[in-house]
């Protein structure tokens, strides 16, 4: 069955249950000539989480963390006691490869337990999300996902990461190889950056799946069996990039469940991803931003009804009439805010370990170094092969 619609019909009542989150929190650690000089929170979960709860979106998060989580985060993962934190550590050097990035190695050296079916909520859901970064999501834990959720979104960083086992050094295997290509026709979108899609064939892909390929500075486009679209980006000043893909998801999902047609949600999405990308590691937005973007969001979901657009009509990749309005309107609220580069960069709690050894860095006002597990950069094996 391809999924060609969001829903076949509006629903009469808001329903409790909205978005289902699943994927690890992660401790992220950058190694530089032998020594860990940052730490801070990872994981696709806290990202999206960050943008959903700003926007008031209702959603549950399936998350597994050992003991030894140092972070206090809104949505309370599972912890396990005979189990550890999942943690990546980046080696990272000054060199700079062909393509222009920053060379460095990403391993996963401890895992959590994966997430297992019997882990997810009961009850329905609008839509789910399975964003995994380090292995924990199971082909049976997808299925399940697809069963108790009317759309599923999957970034493909959860089905096609595998890790070296004497290092856990960080590779990509091909989608047709990863265990989890029966499911496409199931799930609603599958999203990968643009270096990911190289691991897929887009074009057969579409036919099963809605595709969405980020694109950083480019925005991002959208494939689907009846034709694709470009989306805009939005001029950002790059900090540090660590999260936009997971930021843009969260955006994407957030204008879906708020009533804004797949390209508007899209347009929400690379908002999102440009706000990640200015600041550094977990952004903060201030409430009077949010509140900028929701009232935006209602005046296009207003507008789109006077247009005879409706968010229920079959997934059709279009511009939509006054989709480049929105796009400035969008754009005016980001320079509206409050949250400036200066005033906003988020300075990670570290563990009261770290601080005691002096080892960790306090980040506000300086670009920070960590590579996170959910860059859309290439990652580079020991090697030297992406």
């Amino acid at each position: 069955m391809v999924v060609t619609s969001v829903r076949n019909s509006p629903p009469q009542h808001s329903p409790i249950n909205r978005v289902l989150i699943v994927g690890n929190y992660c401790h992220d650690v950058l190694i530089q000539d032998g020594s860990a000089v940052a730490e801070t929170l990872g994981g696709a979960v806290a990202f999206i989480a960050n943008v959903l709860n700003g926007l008031s979106v209702s959603s549950s998060l399936t998350s597994k963390v050992g003991k030894d989580f140092k972070y206090a985060v809104n949505n309370v993962p599972i912890v396990i006691p005979t189990s550890r934190t999942t943690v990546f550590e980046a080696y990272f050097d000054l060199g700079l490869v062909g393509n222009g990035h920053q060379d460095r190695v990403l391993k996963r050296v401890c895992a959590c337990d994966p997430i297992a079916p019997v882990d997810l909520p009961e009850g329905r859901f609008d839509f789910g999300m399975a964003v995994g970064v380090g292995g924990e999501i199971l082909p049976e834990t997808l299925e399940r996902m697809v069963e108790i959720c009317d759309v599923v979104f999957v970034d493909i960083q959860a089905l096609i990461r595998v890790f070296d086992e004497d290092d856990g050094t960080v590779k990509l295997l091909g989608l047709k190889e990863s265990g989890f290509y029966h499911l496409l026709p199931r799930i609603g979108f599958l999203k990968a950056s643009s270096d990911e899609a190289l691991f897929l064939n887009v074009e057969e892909v579409r036919r099963l799946c809605c595709v969405v390929v980020t694109n950083g500075k480019e925005g991002c486009k959208l494939f689907s069996k009846d034709g694709e679209l470009q989306i805009a980006p939005f001029e950002a000043n790059q900090v540090d990039p660590t999260g936009a893909g997971d930021s843009f998801l969260g955006g994407f999902v957030a204008g879906l469940v708020q009533g804004l047609a797949v390209p508007d949600a899209a347009l929400l999405g690379n908002l999102f991803g440009s706000l990640t990308v200015e600041q550094i590691g977990l952004p903060k937005f201030d409430f009077k931003f949010f509140q900028m973007i929701k009232d935006e969001v209602q005046r296009r979901k207003a507008q789109c009804i006077c247009f005879g657009e409706r968010r229920y009509d079959e997934l059709k990749l279009k511009e939509l009439v006054g989709h480049e309005q929105f796009h400035t309107s969008l754009g005016a609220a980001k320079l509206k805010s409050s949250c400036s580069d200066q005033d906003c960069q988020w300075d990670t709690p570290p563990s009261s370990k770290a601080v005691e050894q002096g080892t960790l860095p306090q980040f506000i006002g300086q670009p920070k170094r960590l590579i996170n597990p959910v860059y859309e950069e290439p990652i580079r094996t020991v090697d030297g092969k992406q």
